[in-house]
């Protein structure tokens, strides 16, 4: 960027509102794949905040998601920095692919800085090389600023058929080429053409514009969308702007930006790159990022494998035993199994759409709930019984709360339980036990130096997550749910 107030002027956008079905059973509705530690310690949305970090000024990131993720995408962006981020979520009021979430960015942005330079990213990329994605990143920016819109293209190394392509055109400057054509998901015959002629590029899906140039087009090519956004501008920070999201999301339908504007527009710039890219958009793709062994076999977990090869097998603490396996994809987590053909990883979103059929709890959450004062493992479930085993942190507490319809049963396993039950506060050791009464105002909190591990045993005629009223809360979660 050619000054400071043009650096001052870099936004980036993260699209994290997706569901990752592709990545079932480890994605779940509430833990979608944006969520998850795939490689190494951070999850895939915290290691794409700490990549941008170099490039974008402090407080210039912005996260576009659904009131649901909100709040876990919160608690991990959180711990991830000091910044407060309370403020810098741009909700959807339901998800319709990338078109109405960039346009619903942009004009959250021209409004807050009418120079404003947009870089958007999605949230579950793995990049192996950040300087050579920061370093693409200002050389995108410096262009998006003399008014093209910029979309970051990955240097092919193999004939892939499920990644669209663009084709480089006519060199702009250094580093920079015309986008002359945006090609759909090839076959194989026709990726291996694009690999050999070598001025096609993967299209990435990362996109860098400023605000008002995105907003140009898309009132030229998607005037419906523009309309929408519109409405929704003139209400920004009343209290009428949630109503009139809802209303003109209602009405749209789900369109991609590439589709909607980039492959009509003629102000599109392509900057190549190669950077150790991965989408992760099936489980294909942990052969590309995790090592493989002798056999070309993937192994994460505790497997036991026998004359396989060529397979990816992604598991946990539990054994998994497998034999004479060849190009599969065996995935274990503690309540699902995932087992099909590495040729069929894009299928698996049908088992998602069943179990969304069925209202399967494997589609909406794990066995195991991760919270920001701790956990909590669901470990039996019946008719008006539910049993759960809480970990609580040193120091953490939950919220001051209540159930209608169900009472708790607390039995203390190991460290000390501050209990606060009505207008009594109490301490609760390992082998003693303690009763919550429905409609009982209530807190639990670790007061100790290690970590409170407690049985819990709810009984009632309704034991859903949602059965709760928040009186305070040291997280600034919602009053109303969990």
């Amino acid at each position: 960027m050619k000054n400071k107030n043009n650096v001052n002027s870099l936004y980036a956008v993260i699209i994290a509102g997706g569901s990752g079905t592709r990545f079932w059973p480890l994605s779940r509705e509430h833990t979608p794949k944006q969520l998850l530690s795939i490689v190494g310690k951070e999850t895939l949305i915290q290691s794409t905040v700490s990549r941008i970090s170099p490039v974008i000024p402090a407080g210039n990131t912005y996260i576009v998601t659904n009131q649901k993720q909100m709040e876990s995408i919160n608690f991990q962006l959180h711990a991830l920095t000091d910044e407060s981020w309370d403020n810098r979520f741009i909700l959807e009021p339901e998800a319709k692919n990338t078109a109405p979430a960039v346009g619903l960015a942009a004009i959250y942005l021209k409004n807050l800085n009418p120079e404003a330079i947009m870089i958007v990213l999605p949230s579950d990329h793995i990049i192996k090389d950040s300087d050579k994605f920061c370093r693409a990143l200002l050389v995108a920016a410096q262009t998006a600023s003399e008014g093209y819109m910029v979309t970051i293209g990955i240097k092919p190394d193999k004939p892939e058929t499920g990644y669209g392509y663009i084709k480089c055109g006519r060199k702009i400057k250094d580093g920079v080429y015309n986008a002359i054509g945006f090609k759909e998901k090839p076959d194989k015959e026709m990726a291996a053409k694009y690999l050999k002629e070598r001025d096609y590029y993967w299209n990435s899906g990362m996109f860098v514009w400023k605000a008002e140039t995105i907003l140009r087009a898309i009132k030229k090519y998607m005037p419906a969308l523009y309309e929408g956004l519109v409405k929704i501008k003139k209400t920004l920070g009343s209290k009428k702007e949630g109503t009139a999201k809802r209303s003109v999301f209602s009405k749209l339908q789900p369109e991609s930006i590439d589709y909607g504007v980039l492959e009509k527009a003629e102000n599109v710039a392509i900057v190549p790159a190669d950077m150790g890219w991965s989408d992760v958009g099936s489980w294909h793709a942990l052969e590309y990022i995790l090592p493989r062994n002798s056999n070309n076999n993937v192994k994460h977990g505790n497997i036991i494998s026998i004359d396989s090869k060529n397979s990816i097998f992604y598991c946990g603490k539990r054994v998994v035993g497998v034999i004479g396996l060849d190009d599969m994809i065996v995935v274990d987590t503690a309540d699902a199994t995932l087992i099909c053909p590495k040729n069929r990883a894009q299928d698996v979103r049908k088992i998602v759409d069943i179990l969304k059929e069925r209202g399967a709890e494997e589609y909406v959450t794990h066995k195991t709930v991760h919270r920001p004062w701790g956990s909590y493992t669901v470990l039996e479930t019946g008719e008006r019984f539910k049993i759960k085993k809480i970990t609580v942190k040193p120091g953490a507490k939950l919220s001051h709360q209540l159930h209608h319809h169900r009472s708790e049963h607390w039995v203390v396993v190991a460290g000390t339980a501050r209990v606060t039950n009505g207008d009594k506060s109490y301490d609760a050791h390992p082998n003693e036990s303690t009763y919550i009464p429905m409609s009982t105002r209530h807190r639990l909190e670790n007061v100790g130096r290690i970590t409170l591990e407690i049985i819990e045993v709810q009984n009632g005629e309704y034991l859903e997550e949602d059965d709760i009223i928040r009186f305070e809360d040291i997280y600034n979660r919602k009053t109303e749910k969990q």
